[in-house]
């Protein structure tokens, strides 16, 4: 009897381990998120305490699953640690803010902005214009800048510049 049940304890054991394998195997595109990199980074100052920082950057949404945009930030981390925020520009604002300031130069790819979707396993370039409350030497002589970047179900993705 004791041979047995262990053969019949192994079998189980492996059919368990078959189905849980399936279940992971299924859900490997499920995962919301997206990862990328920073293209390009302009700054420029609108007065001695105002700025503006554009990112240029490239997206990928791995997952099978739509990412639909419900915010984005554009933090500022000093040498510090400390992090600002600053506000986001629409589309709009975006090209009248290039067409003001030749100084950032060209304008290259659309602004994400609110309500964007990204379809799953997708690539695109994208860039974002923010205002901040700090002179512009600030904001080049920052650690760095974190996008993050929020979906319409509660998913967090950030790109960091390196």
């Amino acid at each position: 009897m004791n041979r047995k049940f262990l053969l019949m304890f192994a079998i189980g054991i492996g059919l368990m381990a078959v189905l849980v394998t399936g279940i992971l195997y299924m859900q490997r595109g499920a995962r919301v998120g997206l990862v990328g990199q920073f293209l390009k980074v302009r700054t420029g100052a609108f007065d001695e305490n105002s700025s503006i920082a554009v990112v240029d950057f490239r997206f990928v949404n791995p997952s099978d699953v739509m990412f639909q945009v419900h915010d984005v930030q554009l933090l500022m981390e000093d040498n510090d640690g400390k992090q600002y925020s600053g506000i986001v520009s629409s589309e709009s604002d975006a090209k009248r803010l290039f067409e003001a300031y030749p100084i950032l130069g060209q304008k290259f790819n659309d602004t994400l902005v609110i309500r964007d979707r990204i379809p799953g396993k997708s690539t695109a370039d994208r860039m974002v214009a923010v205002r901040y409350e700090a002179p512009e030497s600030r904001i080049q002589g920052r650690k760095r800048f974190l996008l993050r970047i929020k979906d319409v179900d509660g998913a967090v993705s950030e790109i960091s510049e390196r």
